[in-house]
This record gives C-alpha cells, structure tokens and sequence, in this order.
C-alpha cells in the first residue's frame, strides 16, 4: 500500500509542478519511496520464506524471525514519510488533486497500522523496542494523516 501511496503522490507532484516550486522535489521523493517500498514488498516475501523455510529444516529461527520485524517496521518508516509528503503535496500542490494527496496518506497509514500488528505477532517480548518504535511512528502517521481532509468532506 505504501508503494501505491508514493505512486498516487507521484502523479499529485507531477501536475503540480507549474503551481508550486517544490513539486520536482516532491516528485523526486515519490519516485524515490514508490521505489525503496517496492523493494520492501520483495524483501517481506523473501525474509517469511526464509523463516519458513528455518522452521522447517531447523535453521536459524531467530535471524530469519528478525526478518519479519525488521522489514515491516521499514515499511512503517517509508508509510510515515508518505503522510509527510502528502501533506506537502496536499498544501502546496494542485489543489484539484488535493484529494489524492489525501488518499496516499490514508492508504499509507493502513500499511503503518498493519505493518505495526504484524510486528506485535511476530516479536518474541513485548517489551521488543521495534514494536515500541512501530506502533509510535504509525500514530505519528495517523495524526499527521488525520489533520488532512479533501475539500468538502
């Protein structure tokens, strides 16, 4: 979801480069988070396989587990970085596309809200510091988000 976020900000700072001077920047950043997100898509398939893959034959559990904490709470950070992005876009971009830049932002804190719920599976205490880490950035990302309204609603 972060990835289609970066994506529809990519299109929101696209448009907006005659209005706002910083829309080649925004557009830069979008590009840059649709790419490193894409990468975390692979990365989270790769890293629960590979913890599969150590349940089954007895490997090392543990390093293939920090797999599946450590690539989420990446796709956390990146989800938060989407909502500060689109809340540039969403002030300073086209305003006919204010709407997008809002929807990027919601979709992005999904991913924050569930990344942070697979991570609370998959740490083995609760006093994990990813999980602390986790859960603070996607409620960064959900009030930053929640200040952000299309026009008319």
């Amino acid at each position: 979801m972060v990835a289609v976020a970066a994506a529809l900000l990519e299109k929101v700072a696209r448009l907006s480069v005659k209005r706002w001077s910083g829309a080649a920047d925004a557009l830069a950043r979008a590009h840059a988070l649709r790419l490193h997100s894409e990468e975390l898509i692979e990365h989270d398939l790769h890293g629960y396989l590979e913890y599969v893959e150590a349940m089954r034959s007895g490997g090392d559990v543990g390093r293939a587990l920090t797999k599946t904490i450590d690539v989420p709470l990446d796709i956390v950070r990146a989800a938060l970085e989407v909502v500060e992005l689109a809340d540039q876009l969403a002030a300073h971009g086209n305003p006919k596309l204010r709407a997008d830049a809002v929807a990027a932002a919601i979709l992005a804190v999904a991913a924050a809200e569930t990344c942070a719920m697979l991570i609370s599976v998959n740490v083995l205490g609760a006093d994990d510091v990813r999980l602390d880490e986790a859960r603070k950035v996607a409620a960064q990302a959900k009030e930053k988000a929640l200040v952000l309204k299309p026009e008319g609603s």
